[in-house]
């Protein structure tokens, strides 16, 4: 595939059968573009998480035990079921039109580390992220506080594209010049964040420094739909946003 990443973690790691994955390449576009920390992955887990979530909820069956009955790798199947333990998964209440709880996984570029998050929410006049949970399996760890931090900051950043960050323009150019014009999340909107590691001491080390931005957005967006029934399929997840698909839902 040409040189720019945007296809990675296009092919789901699910076992499904059959995938088949188109990728797009614009190599003269009208604005000049750079790299974003994990390149395509945070997209692309974005779509493939929140289908499997829409799959689950076709079937009628639990978002995580889907997950769970479509994976054969051993270690994926471990995060998962530990991010269930952590966070009280099986444990949430029924939907009360106000808090959600949603998750996403992934294995960054399907051959570095894995990460599984949950993200607790509440939709009022934000949509408020209020506890994230990350469970990572990175093999060998050398350094479990660098390995936390870079987790922690990975989730932070994420949810700042996952609600707040988008580039505008118009005929002109680009309009958002300002930290007016491109918010990015505050301190006093980071929420409680938990990381768990499993600890694989006779295994490889795996990258860790972009497997959580991935999952981040798919379990915000997961929780969305758990929360007030409306199924996001564009970021970010602003308050107009969100209120345009109510009312398109109507």
């Amino acid at each position: 595939m040409p040189a720019g990443g945007g296809h990675r973690n296009a092919i789901a790691l699910y076992d499904f059968a059959h995938q088949q994955v188109d990728y797009c390449f614009i190599p003269d576009a009208n604005f000049r573009t750079s790299a974003l920390r994990s390149l395509g992955s945070f997209v692309n887990l974005f779509a493939i998480e929140s289908f499997m979530d829409e799959m689950a909820e076709k079937l009628e069956v639990d978002a995580l035990d889907f997950r769970l009955r479509h994976l054969s790798d051993s270690r994926a199947v471990a995060v998962l079921e530990k991010l269930a333990a952590v966070s009280g998964w099986h444990q949430q209440g029924e939907p009360d039109g106000v808090h959600g709880m949603g998750l996403g996984f992934g294995r960054y570029k399907n051959s570095a580390g894995y990460c599984a998050v949950a993200a607790l929410i509440r939709v009022d006049q934000n949509v408020t992220v209020e506890k994230v949970w990350a469970v990572v399996d990175v093999g060998l760890v050398v350094n479990p506080d660098g390995l936390i931090n870079q987790i922690e900051g990975g989730i932070v950043q994420s949810l700042s594209w996952t609600l707040k960050e988008q580039v505008k323009w118009d005929h002109d150019g680009i309009t958002s010049r300002t930290w007016e014009d491109y918010p990015i999340i505050p301190f006093s909107e980071i929420p409680a964040i938990e990381v768990h590691v499993m600890h694989r001491p006779d295994c490889q080390s795996l990258g860790s420094g972009e497997v959580a931005a991935g999952p981040v957005p798919a379990a915000v967006a997961n929780a969305l739909f758990r929360a007030i029934g409306i199924r996001a399929r564009h970021l970010p997840l602003t308050i107009e946003r969100v209120t345009q698909l109510v009312w398109d839902a109507q």
